[in-house]
């Protein structure tokens, strides 16, 4: 049941880059994108940034054209 924080690791650091990746495009195409469908840019900033991996998927499913 006690598990070490190294055993974790090579799940843990896949899963961390993918965030990164997906928040740092998402936040690019947001600051680039002019017009939007569904909110403005600080709500989908606001939502990019804190809702880690579903803020990003939501913004390329719900305003990508």
């Amino acid at each position: 049941m006690n598990t070490d924080i190294t055993e974790l690791l090579p799940f843990l650091i896949p899963l961390v880059i993918l965030q990164s990746v997906l928040m740092i495009t998402a936040l690019v195409m947001i600051i680039r994108q002019q017009e939007f469908k569904y909110l403005n840019k600080p709500g989908w900033i606001l939502i990019a940034v804190f809702l880690n991996l579903i803020g990003p998927v939501l913004y390329f499913v719900l305003e990508r054209r």
